[in-house]
């Protein structure tokens, strides 16, 4: 069963920004976009490359800066090649300045 599990301050992710975190052992990022928390896989499925360390954010879609595959933040599809896999989402929210992503 999926748990909130504490990653880190909210304030550690700003406006149009992702960031990296660990879940218990999973890599998530977590992004802020017109104030929404998006949290989602921080693995490209094409070549595993971290999508938060390099990664261009533009709205709610992350391009990967090893192929220039690009993700939806919001649902996790692929949404341009080389990638076809979509990546994985999670809930997140913000409890007293602190993120909780449930994994």
């Amino acid at each position: 069963m999926a748990t909130f599990v504490a990653v880190g301050r909210a304030d550690e992710v700003g406006e149009g920004e992702a960031k990296a975190f660990d879940a218990n052992g999973t890599p998530v990022a977590v992004a802020r976009v017109d104030g929404v928390l998006y949290a989602f896989s921080d693995v490209c499925t094409h070549r595993r490359c971290n999508l938060a360390a390099g990664g261009e954010l533009e709205g709610t879609e992350i391009v990967c800066e090893c192929h220039g595959s690009s993700f939806s933040i919001v649902t996790g599809e692929a949404t341009s090649p080389p990638a076809t896999e979509p990546i994985a989402t999670y809930p997140v929210r913000e409890v007293d300045g602190e993120l909780q992503v449930e994994v």
